[in-house]
């Protein structure tokens, strides 16, 4: 029997119970896949990290959800720093090595922020359902729309719908008995990013995540790093004036709220961060 030792935060939290919960094995060497898999299964969240040596960046980390491994993901991405610093004594500044590449992320205090793995102007592609169909989905009207749904990957393919209010991203109410028509990321993921630009409150963005469970039913993320990330490609893709900086506020409606700081340079460099707190400690066996 082997014991490994594990940490629990929250990301993108500005209060002890806020944020995305996040599980990381702070040393994962000797850990097949299939164990790996089974502690996400065990732990339950969407997401926990496993970190191991690297010869390209301070750690390497593998991101697992209950269902499957992923390529990159944002919050894990923060709160895997977090606790990276305190294990190496690494300072601000250090780099992970992910499945998507070798992400930089630096802190300010507890303050998160990384840079998305991608070059130059990001990938899109237009949904392939009409735009009514996708308003549908959601429990919404076309006239919801503020533009066509799309396809953005700055580290990970999420179909994102821009909307012409924060009213309309509270209204959302996605209709789990038609998932099998939801289109699919290139990993098999059925999810939707919907937002809104505020205009009471100028540089903020009121978002949520919805995405098919296994087995079916619609779920929300409280917040999502990645989705983040792939808003400031949206910005990029919309050619919208650079630079930005942009409060993105999300998980008011599952009692999770996350505050992301959305950063877009004029050269597109995109950065997204956020505050990681660390509410305990401890060891499972194996």
């Amino acid at each position: 029997m082997t014991q490994y030792t594990f940490r629990l935060l929250n990301v993108f939290a500005e209060a002890t119970f806020g944020g995305n919960p996040l599980c990381v094995f702070d040393d994962a060497r000797g850990m097949d896949d299939a164990t790996m898999q089974a502690l996400a299964v065990q732990f339950n969240l969407s997401e926990t990290t496993f970190v191991l040596p690297s010869d390209r960046a301070h750690a390497r980390v593998r991101i697992f959800t209950p269902g499957y491994e992923m390529a990159f993901a944002g919050h894990p991405t923060l709160g895997t720093a977090h606790v990276v610093r305190d294990l190496l004594e690494a300072g601000d500044a250090l780099s992970l090595e992910f499945k998507a590449g070798v992400v930089d992320v630096t802190a300010r205090d507890d303050v998160w922020t990384f840079i998305a793995p991608h070059a130059g102007m990001p990938n899109t592609a237009p949904c392939t359902l009409p735009d009514a169909q996708v308003a549908a989905l959601l429990g919404l009207t076309e006239d919801d729309l503020l533009a066509p749904p799309l396809w953005v990957n700055t580290g990970a393919d999420q179909l994102l719908v821009a909307l012409k209010d924060p009213a309309a991203v509270r209204r959302a109410r996605p209709d789990g008995a038609r998932v099998d028509i939801w289109p699919p990321s290139s990993l098999g993921r059925r999810t939707a990013y919907v937002f809104a630009f505020d205009d009471a409150r100028p540089g903020t963005v009121v978002s949520r995540y919805f995405f098919v469970k296994q087995g079916g039913g619609v779920a929300e993320d409280p917040g999502t790093g990645s989705a983040c990330a792939n808003l400031g490609g949206w910005l990029l893709a919309a050619s919208h004036d650079l630079p930005a900086a942009l409060r993105v506020e999300q998980g008011e409606a599952v009692g999770r709220p996350c505050l992301l700081h959305l950063s877009v340079d004029a050269a597109g460099k995109i950065g997204v961060g956020g505050r990681v707190i660390e509410l305990g400690r401890g060891v499972i066996n194996v």
